[in-house]
Parts: C-alpha cells; sequence; structure tokens
C-alpha cells in the first residue's frame, strides 16, 4: 500500500471546497422558522386592490398567496425580507428553491435599506419543486417598475430579499418558497 499517495489524495480532496461552503443560505423556511421579517407590499402603496398573504403552511414551507388586481392602477403583490447589508461579493447568484404555479415571479434585492432603486430579475415557475439560480449580472436596476439607465446590481452588498408577482394581468397567484441562498 502506498500511503504517501493516500495521503496525497486526502489532501487534494480535502483541499477542495465543499457545496455547503459555496452557498450561503440566507433563509431556510421550515416550521420553526420565524418569518415575522417577512412582510407584504401590496400595490396598495399606490392605490391599487391586490392582496397578498404570507404564511409558513402544515409542510414548513414560506407560502405566497393572493390576488393581483388591476384595478386603481393596481398590478402588483409582493413578500419581502428586510436584513442588516452582508457583504455578498464571494457569491455570483441568488438561489431560490421554490415551488411554483407556472406562473412568472421576480425575485428583487437592494444594496443597502431605502435604496432609492431596487434590482430585480424575472423567472418563471412550473408547478413541482425547482432550484432557480439568478445570476447577479442578470439583476436590472429598476426603481417603481421602471428600468433604469444604471448598471446590473454591482454583486457587493444586498440588504433585502423579495419576490414579486407583476404580470400585468389580474390573476390569483401561489408561491412556496423552501430556501434563498447566495451561490
Amino acid at each position: 500500500m502506498n500511503f504517501p499517495l493516500i495521503a496525497a489524495a486526502l489532501l487534494i480532496a480535502t483541499s477542495q471546497p465543499s457545496r455547503a461552503e459555496s452557498e450561503k443560505i440566507l433563509f431556510d423556511f421550515s416550521k420553526e422558522a420565524d418569518a415575522s421579517g417577512w412582510a407584504i407590499e401590496d400595490d396598495g402603496v399606490m392605490g391599487g386592490l391586490s392582496k397578498g398573504r404570507f404564511r409558513i403552511n402544515e409542510e414548513g414551507h414560506g407560502e405566497f398567496t393572493g390576488t393581483v388586481s388591476l384595478e386603481n392602477n393596481g398590478g402588483f403583490s409582493s413578500v419581502q425580507w428586510n436584513f442588516d447589508p452582508i457583504e455578498v461579493g464571494a457569491y455570483k447568484a441568488f438561489t431560490v428553491r421554490v415551488r411554483g404555479d407556472g406562473k412568472k415571479y421576480r425575485l428583487l434585492t437592494e444594496t443597502q435599506p431605502g435604496d432609492r432603486h431596487y434590482y430585480q430579475a424575472e423567472f418563471q415557475t412550473g408547478t413541482g419543486w425547482q432550484t432557480i439560480e439568478i445570476p447577479f449580472s442578470k439583476m436590472e436596476p429598476h426603481f417603481r417598475g421602471d428600468k433604469l439607465d444604471k448598471p446590473n446590481f454591482p454583486g457587493k452588498t444586498a440588504a433585502q430579499v423579495r419576490f414579486m408577482v407583476a404580470n400585468n394581468k389580474a390573476e390569483t397567484f401561489r408561491l412556496e418558497i423552501d430556501k434563498v441562498s447566495l451561490r
């Protein structure tokens, strides 16, 4: 048996970053998770009539449901979690594990609390569980729904995660969220 060769192989194997080390979990839903920091923001801030709800369901997943209305200049519902800014420069993407309803949703983030603009990317859901990776480079700057003439998300700090439904039509929706992380 050649022990130096085995030791070298073990050293190489342990020096590679593991999948767990290359992922930073921001929020992992479970029945015990404290989701009190997640808050609904609907188009009612502009006079709209959309109604979103958020809860931890019986399976221990975040559940974002509701109705989007186009009345009174409405058209969106969102659920957001704000946190103290964290460094994200070691990562390249947000990863979300979700079970949708076949509709499009948006993932949004801010770089600092209270930023006047945010960065967003749209993703399509199926009806089964799926893991969706959203590269920082694809997150475009917006303000009140309008795309801004600025660079895409710089990927240095993040201070918010928000899921939004805004498909320019009246509809009901349901999005289950299992985990939000960085890769």
